[in-house]
């Protein structure tokens, strides 16, 4: 794989979010299956060769958040996905 910018990487990673959610959407009790209009990026970089993109998606109460790195010397991708587990709010230490 050989990303070729910022906006082709964040493409792919918001693709590859889609594909991870709509394979693991039963198994994970997740409402319904996505497509691109459902996945966005929060956060993302380049430094040097390398990538990073944490993507989320507009399903409601779903928890899911995913975090992308490009190794661009080994031309690799790695996907770490996440689900929330607690919310919680705290008023003193």
């Amino acid at each position: 794989m050989i990303i070729t910018g910022m906006d082709h990487f964040q493409s792919v990673c918001k693709r590859k979010l889609v594909d991870w959610y709509n394979k693991h959407c039963e198994e994970n009790h997740l409402a319904m299956k996505i497509d691109l209009s459902n996945v966005f990026v929060v956060w993302s970089c380049k430094t040097l060769q390398n990538y990073k993109c944490l993507a989320s998606t507009t399903v409601s109460g779903d928890g899911i958040y995913a975090e992308y790195t490009y190794n661009g010397d080994k031309q690799e991708l790695y996907e770490d996905v996440y689900k929330k587990l607690t919310n919680a709010c705290h008023t003193e230490e």
